[in-house]
């Protein structure tokens, strides 16, 4: 009986430990300052229009795969957005799954989910990538082909006109077998042109 008593005095101490540590990670998470460093991979119908001002500046196949594309029912935009976190804290900032919401010139884009870890090393900094994807046809409904490709070359940043991009990231940690969410959201905003 003395022996399972200690037993469970052990796995309570050492899971209250992970608990307390988890928490902790998950408060240093949310005093980092975050910013967008910045957007890749920039594809609208699968073809990579990084660095294009204009469909004029695409090869001819290219330029006639997103003509074919514009014609059917979807029209998807992809790319990575990077986040980068800055901890200033002494010790790890963790989180272990961030729920996001992308706000693109005002218009709720897309939402979703990143169920990897995330980990910011003490008084470091971290990266981590976002994969966006969205049909811009059911975003911007009713939209020309031309607003359609004008927006997704403005994200890539190469048309010239500043695009707002806005991040609402709502960070969990795991707590037990239970996952736990920040009660808000962080919000992280940043202008491309």
């Amino acid at each position: 009986m003395k022996k399972v008593f200690i037993s469970l005095l052990i796995f309570l101490s050492i899971t209250s430990c992970d608990v307390v540590k988890q928490v902790q990670q998950a408060s240093n998470f949310i005093t980092c300052s975050f910013r967008l460093k910045d957007i890749q991979d920039v594809r609208l119908a699968g073809v990579l229009v990084q660095n294009k001002r204009d469909v004029t500046d695409l090869n001819i196949g290219d330029a006639a795969q997103l003509a074919i594309a514009l014609t059917g029912r979807s029209f998807p935009l992809t790319f990575n957005l990077n986040v980068e976190a800055k901890n200033t804290n002494g010790s790890i900032a963790g989180l272990a799954r961030l729920d996001w919401i992308l706000i693109i010139d005002d218009i709720e884009m897309v939402t979703g989910t990143n169920e990897d870890a995330i980990n910011i090393p003490a008084n470091g900094v971290a990266v981590f990538p976002l994969r966006m994807n969205v049909d811009l046809k059911k975003v911007l409904n009713g939209k020309s082909g031309q607003a359609l490709l004008n927006f997704g070359l403005n994200l890539a940043g190469s048309n010239g006109e500043p695009t707002r991009i806005k991040l609402k990231a709502k960070p969990s940690i795991i707590i037990g077998n239970r996952l736990v969410a920040y009660p808000g959201y962080i919000t992280v905003t940043s202008t491309v042109q």
